[in-house]
């Protein structure tokens, strides 16, 4: 049983879903940088980009979004052996009606697709497309059969959009479903309706706060409880759960206890523990996880256990309770893109066999699309989850400004030799200096003082000049400058 926990404050929101007490999934939104994903603009194309099959689409934002041609509604539909390319289908300064599907990340602009869908609480609207599909979750075909059916039935005779059925759906009334589609259809004239009398590179729609989404998305019937520690908060999502998710409405509480509700369930720690490299596992083996712009890698270490049998058993169980612990570890730090990960050698076929098995079961929990490519020649597991939204340590952390990103920084004794080269650098080319002065941070100055004192002297000596040391405190361990006397 799932319970959602929901801190609210004007600055930001955050949502842990816990399960048998045990986090599994952050969600981190904030204010200032609120995510755009689902969001739908009136674009204007401001490069047509024909080598690439590519355009360049301004929305307003800092950074131009990004379409591929494969994201172009009229490419997808063309039937027969050569679809269009970018240039016959968009040109420069034409306006575009479009939906975000990546958020921003990195240096990189949002992805869009000119391919509109709306979410509602049961179905998914696909105004552009005349289908009617089921969600991929509902597997079993009878039900599949039955729901289809229903809903074709409730389609309004003058449509001609589409629409696909969400797990949410699996026990709907007849009423729920024409609410749902009423609702989907009056969105969309409104958004036809803004793309008409608003100037290009607005937003037409913008999707559901985190709260909002938390309700419509991840709560389901089997959630125990939603607990708001915000009043105001509690009653808007209240009657937003009555209007559009009446069926997890009654499960949404007030926290109003004197301790913080994430001190409560110790949920701070636990995104201090989501955001570093080392993820202990209680048989005493660790993961490290390293963020890349390119990949995640993921490599599993036996530690300090030792198994009661052989070593082949010792590495079979690391790595079993591994499989589960990555699992949450993508969902708890949000990972995305290409993951790869390295399990500990086995030798056994079975044991690699029986962990991939427990490893795709642990990931069903996931509500993002992954896909596994089992054990490489290497014996690493290839895989991919989708990535919309940026991970929790890109909403939460930033580069070091000391090691910009490397993860790691010069050692003094390598400052110190840069110090040297450069001292005999501008020696050689402002002869009238009379004395040079080195600022650096008390490591790099106190290694001057005492292992490379000798090296100091014998520079001075070499460029007939006197050298001082100040200590600079604010300076990192690679910061220094070098002051001409």
């Amino acid at each position: 049983m799932d319970d959602i926990l929901i801190n609210i404050t004007p600055q930001e929101t955050r949502v842990a879903v816990m399960l048998a007490g045990v986090v599994q999934e952050l969600h981190v939104e904030r204010a200032a940088s609120r995510g755009i994903v689902s969001n739908i603009y009136l674009g204007k194309v401001a490069r047509v980009l024909p080598g690439m099959q590519s355009a360049f689409v301004d929305i307003g934002l800092e950074r131009a979004a990004f379409l591929h041609v494969a994201d172009i509604l009229e490419h997808r539909q063309h039937i027969g052996d050569r679809p269009p390319p970018i240039e016959r289908l968009i040109r420069e300064g034409d306006s575009i009606l479009v939906q975000v599907v990546k958020d921003p990340i990195g240096t990189k602009g949002a992805r869009l697709s000119t391919q509109v869908s709306l979410a509602g609480r049961m179905l998914v609207y696909l105004p552009q497309e005349p289908h009617i599909g089921v969600s991929q979750r509902i597997e079993d075909e009878t039900e599949r059969a039955l729901l289809r059916e229903k809903l074709s039935r409730l389609v309004p005779a003058d449509e001609t959009g589409g629409y696909i059925v969400r797990t949410s759906a699996e026990d709907a009334s007849e009423e729920d479903l024409s609410a749902d589609i009423a609702y989907l259809r009056l969105r969309w004239a409104q958004i036809r309706d803004a793309a008409t009398k608003t100037p290009a590179a607005s937003l037409l729609y913008e999707d559901l706060s985190l709260a909002q989404r938390v309700l419509r998305d991840v709560a389901t019937v089997e959630t125990t409880s939603i607990q708001i520690d915000s009043r105001e908060n509690y009653h808007a999502l209240l009657e937003f759960g009555r209007q559009y998710v009446p069926k997890v409405a009654d499960k949404l509480q007030h926290y109003s206890g004197e301790r913080p509700l994430f001190d409560l369930y110790q949920i701070d720690e636990e995104i201090e523990r989501a955001l570093g490299r080392r993820v202990e596992l209680k048989s005493g083996g660790y993961l490290i996880i390293d963020q890349t712009e390119a990949m995640t890698t993921i490599d599993v270490n036996t530690g300090a256990y030792v198994g009661s049998r052989s070593f082949d058993d010792t590495v079979f169980k690391t790595n079993l309770e591994a499989a589960q612990a990555i699992a949450r570890q993508l969902r708890l730090r949000n990972l995305g893109g290409i993951i790869v990960v390295d399990f500990i050698d086995m030798a056994n076929v079975e044991h690699r066999d029986a962990v991939l098995v427990e490893f795709r079961k642990a990931l069903t929990r996931d509500r993002t699309r992954i896909t596994v490519n089992g054990f490489t020649q290497l014996g690493l597991v290839e895989m991919t989850r989708k990535r919309t939204r940026e991970s929790l340590a890109h909403v939460l952390c930033e580069p070091c400004p000391t090691c910009q990103g490397r993860g790691e920084i010069k050692t003094a004794r390598t400052v110190c030799y840069a110090i040297l080269r450069e001292i005999l650098r501008e020696a050689r080319q402002f002869a009238e200096t009379r004395e040079f002065r080195i600022l650096a941070s008390q490591t790099v100055v106190d290694l001057f003082l005492e292992e490379e004192s000798q090296a100091l002297a014998m520079l001075s000596d070499f460029i007939a000049k006197p050298i001082s040391m100040q200590v600079e405190t604010v300076y990192s361990q690679e910061q220094y400058d070098i002051v001409l006397v």
